[in-house]
């Protein structure tokens, strides 16, 4: 026999319902007031263009608008001058919103939809000046939600630098700084709206460094050991190393150093490698057979090796009982509508990206939900996601088709279309974190499902060892 809900029971209900709609609708419309100055703030970093550890002024400021807003301030936690914890509230249950600010090097562009540089100066090509503000403002709008409807909890923002390979979360894990925190919200930058379950690689870098003896190349050549053979046989050999690992494994490298002058055999030469893969223990075999190739090197050429670990993340471990929440607050909150203006820059760089790229229009599109998804890059949000259940999205801060660490994607970031897109991030995020703490039981299935994923006998071993935080790895 069907039952049924008492007309009282169901108009309470729907009552209820609207309720919590316009809780929702007029946070979105608060930070919609407030879009301009949240812009600003993220034009100001966006200028800085502070690169890993160096987020001095970044960090500054996001500390001291979230301080204006009323959260109480750690700074230089794990270790680290530029991270910090923001919070407000007291008690559980404790939602974090993770936040960026660092830039890559070599990346600087103007805001302009035409490739212009600035030499080799650092810039946002990774849109962490929108990462930082927006998680910054909804942490800052979820705490005056808590204030106006007296909820009970913790809200709190991570500062978290050096993303860009210099793995900071992994050393704020490391640390326990998560460790009573219920749930993790983070967004990333990019060029379409979604909200599916992520997926990111495991990673591990390092710094190979080989010395030799110079000596005159033409008047003593047979006196000298060069350190830049040392790198280039390495690379020779992790190059042919390559037909034999996993397809899906990817291996970068730069000369970092190749010696000074072409007439005197280098005595020091540094090479700097990535490797990655969606299990980390993969990572970890190539990683290994990578430092076998530098010491082979090292032996071939007459010259020693050693080297210093930059970094090292977990894969993405995606939250799904999260996640659908963040999914449909992105749908209520929708995509980015561009003026005329913005359009006519979208359609000027959408002609810089080649064939194929998709029409500017569906920066207005939410993506479908999808439970799975293929991995491209690395976060140290990994490491987060295996110790406290989370969840992310990602939005239209780019023209559609614009890659991650490009001269597009610094342009669209600097300008309206990157503003837009950071706050499309701001409202997901504080809504999210609303519904979260609204429903303990949401928390409660959240954690189940982190155990359920990562295994009952895991144990979390960080990637880069028990180094301390790498805070020179940009200088």
């Amino acid at each position: 026999m069907r039952k049924f809900l008492p007309m009282g029971a169901i108009l309470l209900l729907c009552s209820m319902g609207l309720q919590a709609q316009k809780k929702k609708d007029n946070v979105i419309k608060d930070l919609e007031s407030k879009s301009e100055k949240y812009s600003e703030i993220a034009h100001e970093i966006w200028g800085l263009a502070e690169m890993g550890y160096l987020e001095e002024q970044s960090s500054a400021l996001l500390q001291k608008t979230l301080s204006d807003a009323g959260f109480s301030i750690d700074k230089g936690i794990a270790g680290i001058p530029t991270a910090f914890k923001a919070e407000y509230g007291s008690g559980s249950p404790v939602i974090a919103i993770l936040g960026e600010y660092d830039a890559l090097p070599g990346l600087s562009q103007e805001a302009i939809p035409e490739k212009k540089s600035a030499g080799g100066a650092a810039g946002h090509a990774c849109g962490h000046h929108l990462f930082g503000t927006a998680s910054t403002a909804a942490a800052i709008s979820v705490k005056e939600w808590m204030e106006n409807n007296n909820i009970k909890g913790t809200i709190r923002f991570y500062g978290c630098p050096a993303e860009e390979g210099g793995s900071g979360k992994v050393y704020m894990v490391r640390e326990g700084v998560f460790n009573d925190v219920d749930v993790a919200l983070h967004w990333h930058p990019g060029s379409r709206n979604a909200a599916s379950a992520g997926a990111a690689l495991a990673n591990k870098s390092a710094k190979f460094r080989f010395h030799g003896i110079s000596a005159h190349a033409a008047g003593a050549p047979e006196k000298g050991r060069s350190a830049l053979d040392g790198v280039e046989a390495m690379n020779a050999m992790v190059n042919m190393m390559r037909e034999h690992v996993p397809e899906d494994a990817r291996i970068h490298y730069v000369i970092t150093n190749g010696g000074k002058a072409p007439n005197v055999v280098p005595d020091f030469a540094e090479v700097y490698y990535y490797a990655r893969h969606n299990t980390r223990d993969v990572v970890v075999d190539i990683f290994d057979r990578i430092v076998k190739a530098a010491e082979g090197a090292a032996l071939g050429t007459g010259t020693t090796m050693d080297y210093e670990m930059i970094g090292g993340t977990h894969e993405l471990l995606p939250n799904l009982t999260v996640q659908k929440i963040m999914y449909d607050n992105l749908v209520k909150v929708g995509g980015v509508t561009y003026t005329d203006e913005e359009k006519a820059f979208a359609e000027k760089i959408s002609g810089t990206l080649g064939k194929g790229s998709p029409d500017i229009s569906t920066a207005q599109i939410v993506q479908p939900y999808k439970e799975t998804a293929q991995a491209y890059g690395s976060t140290d949000v990994g490491d987060v996601s295996y110790t406290v259940p989370t969840a992310g999205l990602g939005t239209a801060t780019w023209v559609p088709g614009t890659p991650a660490h490009s001269w597009q994607a610094v342009a669209a970031g600097g300008m309206s279309i990157g503003s837009k897109g950071m706050m499309v991030a701001a409202k997901t995020l504080a809504l999210t974190a609303m519904d979260i703490f609204e429903s303990p039981k949401t928390i409660e299935a959240a954690k189940k499902e982190l155990e359920e994923r990562r295994g009952k006998d895991f144990k979390y071993v960080p990637m880069l060892g028990n180094r301390p935080p790498a805070l020179d790895y940009r200088k």
